[in-house]
């Protein structure tokens, strides 16, 4: 027995082994990656001029997390129009390794050599003061004149999205100054001030939470912890008037 699970183990490792097939390298400097760099730091600066002498004549940029499965990318004068457009756009831009990462350059066996990049990207919205700070992750494919011809880009385009929402009054809803869900409260409030607390409560969902100004931010308290809290507030406390200042507002969203 002992005999045919040694033979079955050297098996597996075997098979393991074989499995294995070697098909390039990885290197953590390769003139690939300075290529890269550089082409960031131009961008960043808003040298389109700096950032074409790094691209390849039939250069593509795609989009990496977009669905359209026949997009066609864009090709290197539309991509340096990018480049302007985001001088123009964006003050305080920059371009960093993310904490603890580094550019890789992968060299297959047939020749291919891709550079990847985890960044973070910083900058403002110079009209609407939307605030880039977001991972980016890019993969860059170099020809044999170590020219970039492909950007695949890998970022998070919510941030785009709100920006775009920004460039024009939007309503989110609707404010009130009279409206019956002010009137609870106002009835809920004078109960407090009556010390009638089951009336109090019975404004209130049975999971519903609360916040104040002494809890650690995101941590809020039960209906249950409430009312013990209360409890020893009204044994230390009287209330003689709970009135109101200004007037009141309900907001009514739409999101």
């Amino acid at each position: 027995m002992k005999k045919t699970i040694l033979i079955a183990l050297l098996f597996v490792i075997a098979q393991g082994h074989a499995q294995k097939k070697k098909n390039g390298a990885i290197y953590l400097e390769h003139p690939a990656i300075d290529v890269a760099n550089a082409m960031n730091a131009a961008f960043v600066a808003g040298d389109d001029e700096k950032v074409a002498s790094y691209l390849a004549e039939d250069f593509k940029a795609y989009n990496g997390v977009s669905t359209n499965k026949d997009a066609k990318g864009r090709d290197k004068e539309a991509y340096l129009k990018g480049v302007n457009f985001w001088k123009e756009n964006v003050d305080y831009l920059s371009i960093s390794p993310s904490k603890g990462s580094y550019p890789d350059a992968l060299v297959y066996k047939d020749g291919e050599v891709w550079v990847q990049t985890w960044n973070q990207i910083k900058g403002v919205h110079n009209k609407t003061g939307v605030k880039l700070d977001m991972p980016i992750h890019n993969m860059f494919k170099l020809n044999k004149d170590n020219k970039i011809m492909m950007i695949i880009e890998y970022a998070n385009e919510r941030v785009y999205s709100e920006i775009g929402q920004s460039l024009e009054d939007r309503k989110n809803g609707t404010i009130y100054n009279h409206h019956d869900n002010i009137n609870s409260v106002r009835r809920m409030m004078s109960a407090f001030e009556n010390n009638d607390l089951d009336k109090a409560y019975s404004y209130f969902a049975e999971d519903a939470s609360f916040y104040n100004l002494e809890l650690p931010d995101g941590e809020t308290l039960t209906l249950e912890e409430t009312k013990e809290r209360n409890k020893k507030f009204m044994e230390t406390f009287e209330i003689h008037s709970i009135d109101g200042v200004g007037y009141p507002d309900y907001l009514e969203y739409d999101l």
